[in-house]
């Protein structure tokens, strides 16, 4: 009796039709852009904002895995308090819709902040040395950016959890064995591993925070929404500006993704056995 076909994974081999409809879509929206002067002005207006939105992505997702990986590292320690101050954090910031975390780090947080700031350098300001800080020259995007930081840093820490322990144990065992530290365990055996565990769900993430920085158009940060916003406002053309503020999303979150799937289909590649 012949052996069976091996099953084909859900969707793979499949041609793209969905990528193919996003293209002509995409193209459509182009070429409106380029002929109509009205879609022109507005994606030169929102367009401005492009800068913005790259930036606290990339500050707010770099400090975001930084801290989500300390968080992970101290939820695998050997210490109790350690681990319960982990999860803790985790389950507490993961409950805080982002929205609602960004208001409180703007409006509560930085003031905290600069109470506390200002209380620990009072006997410079009351020498003479050094001016208090106000509340008004903490940046409103650096608000922002901590406010998504701290947002991710929850989510990105159970991502790291789970891919490091996913390590089959006997590897660490062994790398004990043989006289390895514990950073050594980490940094040879573990991490290079996890990483190819870790790396799926950390893209998504990160083209989900292009996205979610959106919001921090709320706190009148000059990103794409907020470029979009003003101009709806004084032109009433809100079905073309949003429809322009959807297209440069799209094109940037799709174009990440399809780049990340290229990194990620090389490192299964690369996997021994393969």
């Amino acid at each position: 009796m012949a052996a069976p076909n091996p099953t084909p994974k859900s969707g793979e081999g499949d041609f793209p039709y969905w990528l193919v409809a996003l293209v002509v879509l995409g193209a459509a929206i182009g070429i409106a852009v380029v002929v109509s002067d009205l879609y022109t002005q507005v994606f030169l207006t929102v367009s401005k904002g492009l800068g913005i939105t790259v930036l606290v992505t990339l500050i707010a997702f770099t400090l975001a895995t930084a801290l989500g990986l300390a968080i992970a590292l101290l939820g695998l320690s050997d210490s109790r308090a350690l681990r319960q101050f982990s999860r803790f954090y985790i389950e507490l910031i993961r409950g805080i819709p982002v929205l609602v975390l960004l208001f409180y780090i703007a409006f509560v947080g930085a003031p905290g902040f600069v109470q506390a700031w200002n209380f620990l350098i009072s006997p410079l300001v009351s020498a003479g040395l050094v001016e208090p800080l106000l509340v008004r020259e903490v940046s409103l995007m650096w608000r922002a950016i901590i406010a998504l930081t701290i947002a991710y840093s929850a989510f990105i820490a159970e991502i790291f959890r789970a891919g490091i322990q996913s390590i089959d144990k006997g590897q660490v065992e062994a790398a004990k064995a043989l006289g390895l530290s514990r950073f050594q365990r980490f940094r040879f055996i573990v991490f290079p591993q996890a990483l190819k565990v870790i790396f799926p769900p950390l893209s998504n993430d990160f083209v989900a925070m292009v996205k979610d920085s959106s919001l921090v158009s709320v706190l009148g940060v000059a990103d794409i929404t907020q470029m979009a916003k003003v101009y709806a406002a004084g032109s009433f053309r809100f079905f073309e500006t949003y429809s322009i503020v959807a297209y440069i999303y799209l094109v940037v979150t799709i174009g990440l993704s399809l780049m990340l799937r290229q990194i990620e289909r090389r490192m299964r590649e690369a996997q021994p056995g393969r």
